[in-house]
């Protein structure tokens, strides 16, 4: 679905991101590696190389501004144009989510609303910056279901990810004249990444429950009766960064297993 296609990934050393990295790979894109190490980004690198991908990497933080731009640009020089931008750039929720509202420190509250929207915007418009150039290009976002879900707990991280499904349509209202599309993924808690089994842990103790209560319960709250793979959400993730989903814009792919309607 990808052949030709050029991807920057952000956060490419966490479980989302190097899902999604090896997938594009697989499906014919030149995948652009960054995060903070280069050690890991070699490994997933090489790993993709192996299986006949193409990839390249190189450390950035997504945080800052200059590093991002200077990065895009050598990409565009090196590969002729920027097709995909996908930020799977996270942070650890350690000390974030678990506590209600009524007792969390505002600085605690305000941390990941602070991260993820920065994160998301200096990539998404860098990468806009670039496509409106070439006329063509799609930037995705990644959110969670309790940008749409009344879940307690979770802290900032509701607001932050509601805040970044806002943002991405108003981005796409903004460059849909130049023939960029902007689509974000929201998908339900994944059990087999390293970041669910911490939220899981923290949340879980305070409503009584085992992590492995905890996750059944979520189960049982879809109308799959589970939650969602890392294959599948790499796999929706290709499909979106598709000219074969070349009419959607503005869109956030349902991945709750059925926890969210729309």
């Amino acid at each position: 679905m990808l052949v030709n296609k050029n991807a920057v990934i952000y956060g490419a050393t966490g479980a989302v991101g190097g899902a999604v990295a090896e997938t594009f790979a697989r499906e014919g894109a030149r995948v652009f590696l960054t995060g903070r190490d280069l050690d890991q980004l070699e490994v997933l690198a090489d790993k993709i190389v192996s299986a006949g991908g193409q990839a390249e990497f190189a450390r950035v933080d997504v945080l800052d501004r200059t590093m991002v731009a200077d990065h895009l640009a050598e990409v565009r020089r090196a590969a002729g144009q920027i097709d995909i931008s996908f930020n799977a750039t996270g942070i650890s929720h350690r000390g974030l989510q678990g506590t209600p509202l009524a007792d969390l420190p505002e600085q605690d509250f305000s941390r990941p609303i602070d991260f993820y929207t920065k994160a998301q915007f200096i990539t998404a418009t860098a990468a806009a910056r670039h496509m409106t150039e070439q006329g063509s290009g799609v930037i995705m976002t990644l959110t969670a279901t309790p940008a749409r879900l009344a879940a307690p707990l979770v802290g900032g991280m509701a607001p932050a990810w509601a805040a970044i499904e806002a943002f991405s349509r108003v981005l796409a209202a903004e460059l849909g004249p130049a023939g960029v599309r902007v689509v974000c993924l929201r998908s339900n808690a994944i059990p087999e990444t390293p970041l669910i089994a911490e939220v899981f842990s923290l949340i879980a103790p305070t409503v009584g429950l085992t992590p492995e209560q905890f996750q059944a319960g979520g189960e049982q709250a879809t109308m799959l009766k589970r939650l969602p793979t890392l294959a599948e959400v790499a796999d929706v993730a290709a499909f979106m960064a598709s000219d074969r989903a070349s009419a959607m814009t503005g869109a956030v792919a349902n991945l709750s297993a059925g926890s969210v309607t729309d």
